[in-house]
């Protein structure tokens, strides 16, 4: 090949590297945590992420092990003024009054249906059992589900009338699939029904239902000639809330997580068993601190309340994400 040939082929190739470069390097550099300004909570995420990953590292992380779990309400999706599941118990209970309106004179129905926040929480973990049972039991869970999907698809939040499902925390979205993207399986470990989340969780978060664990009600199996069924019971069966969380990672994980995210006293203890252990852990808390983009709110709530968990972050070392100061953005539609 003579010099002018060689030269003209380098000067190609040359050209083309050029070319192609930007592409390449953007895809390699491209922020994944857009909505997470930089500062010590992003930094300190990528920094565990990059250690786990890394090939021939003391902390590396075997794929199979890298198992991420989170809380749902105001952890991925906002939670107030109550439970989002609670509004749609609601809305299941407005319609049962008209066909029976002797269940707005009874209790806890009468206290459900004043629209009081206090009086809401007031009823504790019994009234919100007897509404839960009363407005989701008796269907079928293929019915039910149908039920919530409707209802996702019309219902629209009070204050930013808006579908429930964009009110979820865009940071946390993109921290899910920066997870997933380095080899994390990630779960949800709630307190809300599991039937209920499953039926958006995998459209929403990407997470599939079979990885969704959940407080579930007793079903029983039916078989009307030919046609299976699986009916829901008014009876409860598991509570995956608190110390529950930790026995529901053992149930259906079966592995204990190397990174845990929640925001409130329930997700105390998952976060414990989450880190409580050798080898790298990470534990992570949204703290609810925008009252103009979402809430704030912390050990008073009558919602997601942060008190012990909140004490303990320090010492335990876990990541306490201060909403106002650590994201620009808090739900997906501030990004367009």
């Amino acid at each position: 090949m003579s010099t002018t040939r060689r030269g003209l082929l380098a000067a190609f190739l040359l050209s083309f590297a050029l070319l192609m470069a930007p592409a390449g390097l953007h895809a390699q550099t491209a922020d994944p945590l857009p909505s997470w300004n930089d500062g010590q909570a992003k930094q300190s995420i990528q920094a565990f992420v990059e250690r786990v990953t890394r090939k021939g590292g003391p902390d590396f992380v075997p794929l199979n092990e890298r198992i991420a779990v989170f809380d749902n309400d105001g952890t991925l999706w906002s939670e107030q003024p109550v439970y989002f599941q609670f509004m749609f118990a609601l809305d299941r209970l407005r319609e049962l009054v008209k066909a029976n309106p002797t269940l707005a004179a009874r209790e806890p129905y009468k206290s459900a249906l004043s629209g009081d926040p206090a009086a809401l929480a007031a009823l504790g973990e019994k009234g919100l059992l007897q509404i839960m049972a009363l407005t989701h039991a008796g269907a079928t869970t293929d019915d039910f589900a149908a039920s919530v999907s409707t209802w996702l698809a019309t219902a629209q939040h009070p204050r930013f009338f808006r579908p429930y499902t964009e009110l979820v925390f865009q940071p946390m979205l993109e921290l899910l699939a920066y997870l997933r993207a380095n080899g994390f399986k990630t779960f949800i470990v709630s307190g809300g029904g599991v039937e209920f989340m499953r039926v958006f969780a995998e459209k929403v978060y990407g997470i599939p239902p079979e990885q969704v664990i959940g407080s579930s009600g007793k079903i029983e199996f039916a078989l009307d000639g030919d046609t299976p069924s699986l009916r829901k019971l008014p009876e409860v069966e598991f509570i995956d809330d608190g110390p529950g969380k930790p026995v529901g990672i053992n149930r259906f994980i079966g592995r204990r997580p190397i990174f845990a995210a929640g925001n409130s006293d329930g997700d105390l203890q998952m976060l414990q068993w989450t880190t409580m252990n050798k080898g790298p852990r990470f534990g992570l808390i949204v703290h609810h601190t925008d009252a103009v983009r979402e809430w704030a709110y912390d050990r008073s709530s009558h919602i997601g309340k942060l008190d012990k968990a909140l004490d303990q972050a320090p010492t335990r070392g876990w990541l306490v994400v201060d909403m106002q100061a650590d994201w620009n953005a808090v739900y997906p539609f501030e990004k367009k």
